[in-house]
């Protein structure tokens, strides 16, 4: 690997002495490193680093390929354009833990072999819980655990599949898993859709983010679910299921965002609807479907990560985060509404915006494939983000009734880092091909026809005439809607009555008889010298014995009454449980 720097490294050992740098010194550092990264991205050359052998497997630290590379370059960009939004954060820890899931969501992409790319996944997971705990409250406190435990729950069932698949195949080797799937197979697509938030994955997102800092949901919105996307890709092109989640995802996420109040919450379920497009992207499998998958990606982090700083600017200048208590804050922060509609026009995609030219790929992809379900599907899907996204949040954001609320507009930081987002978003709408040429295929797509322009402005236009009409239908309100984490919510308030109430009355109970019974007669027998002669059980223990304790001095024969008294021992154990259940639980 003397020829190639692991980007991952980069971010990861560069998070080691941020703490120990002043302010000014540590802002220039903080810079430095997504910008080498970059570089470093941008000069890789195609090919495997980092060839080893581990408990007789072959590990692959880096594989370098177009579907690497263009992944590795939108999280290097990002990162650069997270860490100019959090410049004005005094304390380092979110700038390390932001650094650390950024070179483990690297260290991901570059995998060669399962082993490195577990190890990186679960890097994520705790690195990206801390932004979540960083926030502070009873509510970010729990969030942040309920994410943990779901993510650590994804990662065993991703070990087990690992484990399976490679005992069954002979290789811990990332690549396509085609032909007949196994347990193991299955295990690690479903490790890799609870990171994609496929339903009814997905809660965790829309748990976790809103309660995240402010410069943390930023970061939040661009990593774990496109890390998963990539993986999918990786791995699982072409799987008939993933077509047909993907397609349910686009739709439920727009469906729930109907119902939220909080800002960033309806952000939120547009991500799982937008890397609903990724997912039935990959599911179809075709070049120009993986294309459109890779490019929307790449897409959607920049402008799901503008529309996140939009909103967090909102929530930094006045603490308030539902659309019940914003309002009129177009005259305070207009810098602020022009950069957020920029991400919202690039969501929706409107023409000359970067969703424009990437959502329309994966759209014509399942039309090419005659999925005529699936291209009405995305579409109603993408009517339903310019309405939400585009024309609801904003109009009750920052226009609609006006609330007086104090506001004034961001650090300078955070809209310079909203001004690069909304560049580039622009930038990419109006001169795709740079992207295109990054592709993992060659791309035979043209984005500006006369009749894809006229459909897509006929049908906004359209959305924006519903919306208009229906706007009182519209109004949020100020409730909570119930999502898949109803269940585990719930379900770990039973295990935990489980655990303090009946389990622990019959653990009491059966230590009161071992106590009060077992143990004495137990005492006694021994005191009293009480053997049973079993001499066809004595040898056995003494063979045992002899095979364990060969060597060293003189081996002394056993006591078989010993084994035979721990062996009545355990048997009145568990009469004196069985009898203990009986009274509890009658």
């Amino acid at each position: 690997m003397t020829d190639f720097v692991h980007p991952a490294l980069l971010f990861i050992l560069g998070a080691l002495p941020i703490p120990f740098l002043n302010a000014s010194i540590r802002k220039a550092y903080l810079l430095l490193i997504p910008i080498l990264a970059i570089l470093t991205v941008l000069t890789m050359q195609s090919g495997s680093y980092g060839a080893a052998s581990f408990i007789g497997q072959e590990i692959l630290i880096a594989k370098v390929d177009k579907l690497s590379i263009v992944f590795a370059t939108v999280f290097t960009i990002m990162a650069l354009i997270g860490t100019v939004y959090a410049l004005h954060l005094t304390r380092p820890g979110q700038h390390v833990a932001a650094f650390v899931y950024v070179g483990s969501a690297l260290g991901v992409v570059f995998a060669g072999d399962y082993l490195t790319l577990y190890l990186f996944w679960e890097g994520m997971a705790f690195a990206s819980a801390y932004l979540v705990f960083a926030q502070g409250g009873r509510q970010a406190v729990a969030a942040g655990f309920r994410y943990l435990m779901v993510h650590i729950t994804g990662g065993v069932v991703l070990l087990g599949g690992v484990i399976l698949h490679g005992l069954a195949t002979g290789s811990l080797l990332l690549g396509p898993i085609g032909g007949g799937m196994g347990v193991g197979a299955y295990l690690i697509l479903a490790g890799f859709m609870l990171n994609a938030a496929v339903p009814p994955l997905n809660a965790w997102l829309t748990d976790a983010y809103p309660e995240a800092t402010v410069t943390g949901a930023v970061f939040m919105s661009a990593f774990t679910t496109k890390t998963a996307v990539y993986v999918l890709a990786r791995t699982f092109p072409g799987t008939e299921l993933l077509v047909w989640l993907g397609t349910a995802m686009a739709l439920y996420g727009v469906i729930y965002a109907v119902l939220e109040n909080d800002c960033r919450r309806l952000l939120a379920y547009h991500i799982v609807s937008q890397v609903g497009y990724m997912v039935a992207g990959i599911g179809i499998g075709t070049e120009m479907a993986v294309n459109g998958a890779s490019s929307h990606a790449f897409a959607h982090i920049l402008y799901k990560a503008l529309l996140f700083m939009g909103a967090g600017a909102v929530i930094h200048v006045t603490g308030r985060r539902k659309l019940t208590e914003l309002g009129g804050l177009y005259r305070t922060m207009p810098i602020t509404v022009a950069l957020y509609m920029v991400g919202a026009f690039a969501i929706s995609a409107f023409p000359f915006f970067s969703g424009f030219v990437t959502k329309s790929m994966v759209i014509a992809a399942a039309g090419q494939d005659h999925r005529a379900l699936v291209v009405v599907a995305l579409t109603m899907a993408s009517s339903g983000t310019f309405l939400h996204t585009g024309l609801k949040l904003p109009y009750y954001m920052f226009f609609g009734v006006d609330r007086k609320l104090e506001a004034r507009e961001p650090p300078r930081n955070m809209l310079v880092a909203m001004g690069m987002a909304a560049v580039l978003c622009i930038a990419i709408g109006v001169f795709p091909q740079p992207l295109y040429a990054l592709l993992p295929y060659p791309v035979d797509f043209e984005p500006y026809t006369g009749v894809h322009l006229t459909e897509s402005l006929s049908l906004l236009m359209f959305t924006a005439l519903g919306f208009v009409l229906f706007l009182r239908a519209l109004d949020p309100e100020n409730t909570i809607s119930i999502d898949t984490d109803w269940f585990y919510r719930k379900g770990a308030r039973l295990f935990m009555w489980f655990a303090e109430k009946p389990l622990a009355r019959y653990e009491k109970a059966v230590s009161n008889v071992s106590e009060t019974a077992a143990l004495p007669f137990l005492h006694g027998t021994a005191r009293a010298g009480l053997w049973i002669d079993l001499t066809g059980v004595d040898a056995v223990v003494n063979g045992v014995a002899r095979s364990i304790l060969r060597g060293g001095g003189r081996l002394r024969r056993l006591q078989t009454g010993v084994v035979t008294h721990y062996a009545l021992a355990m048997i009145a154990g568990v009469i004196a449980a069985a009898v203990v259940f009986a009274v509890v639980w009658r």
